[in-house]
């Protein structure tokens, strides 16, 4: 805790934003984050609840309550220490995550909740400038070699894990750069991609080997015909060539297939995947030359799909100079106050408002797209009709059809599944929704179907969050060195 009666006294301050004309004029972060004291105060709120289920709400279980009453203190030395012995990364959580522990905040049942994610913004931000942040490498090696397949967040935190006790690491990923979808995703005005180079580095010196543009699949079959999944690999290594040069093999790639809209006029070029348009950007904000890059300029672009991802091809059209931005949403708006005595300590639904919505955006819910409508075979258009829920399906309403012009239009409707092919090629057996079939439990966890080959993270539970993905690593981590060693030290 903080304070004994700070949440009483001071009220929750938010981080700032630079002002929209400022900020879209490039692809840098733009959040204000909290001055030391800003940051002393949000501390000074965490009450002495008891019970508190903000850790619970953590997907990495953060020791909430004790690192904020360390920054209440000005101890963010030690906050670091605290913070890290949960989460490896917490700068990026500090920057993209959606803070359900704040969700989860005792205080949140009837007034602002803490500024949980700001103030774990505020720590590694200091541990950084202050040079807190070192390679950990093993003090004594084990002989064993261990392939994390998948350089996003879950194989990032598996792989320093793995190396911290002594294990030789060899982390692939098939794009030039790692991240995963941190790198080739997410915008850089989010996540400036230096916070990932630097825990490159990190790993490096903690003895892992990075492999970039190396694809793990069947030769022949790569990532399934006509896949439109990124992939910028230049070499190709067969499953059984892993699983004969490795002791385990550890997959850890994201559940990368977009959800298509199969319905007429689909095959009109303009019509895209989110994931075909952002990593693009990402590629050219990281100084790549890029022919044919899709841009939105000048354009009236249609994003179909209101989540996270959907707001992200807002925010990159208004920065490309998009002559209008509309977003769609197939559910009704959510209220926008959750009904908390309902629903906390749990993730609400309720309208989000994201920093690109405010920067340019016209917002329209339950409207579903019917056809798309095109001239000499580009996009000019779409057709919608306004939908609502009645005895648990999705009806049409009657009367509601409308057209809206477009030029380019962006399919965000989330993620169905990992890249089948390359499950098939380790032969590993998948659940109902296509992702790898592997348990969670202590003892044999994250296992698949295939002897010494484990899965974690998006691959093994789906399209999810970059704090699960973390958890999963460092969870499956513990489950390779158990099997590899007969025990392990690493925390569950």
């Amino acid at each position: 805790m903080g304070k004994t009666t700070g949440f009483l006294e001071y009220e929750r301050i938010e981080e700032g934003y630079l002002p929209v004309s400022e900020r879209i004029k490039n692809y840098k972060e733009f959040v204000i984050a909290l001055t030391p004291e800003q940051a002393k105060v949000q501390g000074a709120r965490c009450m002495d609840c008891g019970t508190p289920f903000c850790n619970n709400g953590c997907p990495v279980n953060n020791i909430i309550p004790d690192f904020n009453d360390l920054v209440y203190h000005g101890d963010w030395k030690n906050a670091i220490e605290v913070l890290h012995s949960t989460n490896n990364f917490p700068e990026f959580t500090g920057r993209i995550c959606p803070a359900p522990c704040e969700a989860a905040c005792v205080v949140n049942i009837n007034a602002a909740p803490i500024g949980i994610k700001s103030i774990e913004h505020a720590i590694i931000d200091k541990a950084w400038e202050n040079g807190w942040v070192q390679p950990q490498p093993a003090a004594q090696k084990t002989g064993k070699k261990v392939a994390v397949v998948g350089a996003g967040p879950a194989g990032m935190a598996a792989a320093q894990q793995l190396a911290r006790v002594g294990h030789d690491v060899t982390l692939f990923e098939k794009n030039d750069r790692i991240g995963g979808l941190l790198r080739y995703g997410i915008p850089d005005f989010k996540l400036e991609k230096s916070h990932i180079d630097r825990r490159a580095k990190q790993l490096e010196a903690e003895g892992v080997t990075i492999r970039t543009s190396v694809l793990v699949a069947d030769p022949k079959e790569g990532l399934g015909k006509g896949s439109k999944v990124t992939n910028w690999a230049k070499e190709t290594i067969s499953p059984a060539q892993l699983q004969a040069e490795f002791d385990a093999v550890l997959l850890t790639g994201g559940a990368e297939q977009s959800r298509d809209l199969p319905v007429p006029g689909r095959d009109l070029d303009g019509i895209h995947f989110a994931m075909e348009f952002l990593p693009q950007q990402n590629k050219v904000n990281g100084g790549d030359k890029l022919k044919g890059q899709l841009r939105a300029d000048g354009k009236h672009v249609i994003v179909i799909g209101g989540g996270d991802t959907g707001s992200d091809c807002v925010g990159t059209s208004n920065r490309h100079g998009a002559a209008s931005v509309t977003q769609f949403e197939v559910m009704p708006m959510p209220p926008e106050q959750e009904n908390k005595p309902l629903v906390w300590p749990y993730w609400p639904l309720k309208l989000r408002t994201s920093s690109s919505h405010d920067e340019g955006c016209v917002r329209e819910f339950a409207i579903s797209t019917k056809e798309f409508v095109g001239e000499k075979g580009k996009v000019k258009g779409l057709t919608t009709v306004q939908v609502e829920f009645k005895d648990g399906k999705l009806l049409e309403i009657a009367g509601t059809e409308k057209h809206y012009p477009a030029d380019l239009v962006l399919l965000a409707m989330g993620f169905v599944s990992p890249v089948a092919a390359v499950l098939d090629a380790f032969g590993i057996d998948k659940d109902a929704r296509g992702n790898a079939r592997a348990s969670t439990e202590d003892q044999g966890g994250y296992a698949t179907n295939v002897p010494k080959v484990f899965a974690a993270g998006d691959i093994r539970r789906g399209q999810s969050l970059v704090v699960w993905a973390i958890r999963e690593g460092r969870q499956a981590a513990r489950a390779v060195d158990s099997f590899l060693m007969g025990q392990s030290s690493l925390p569950r």
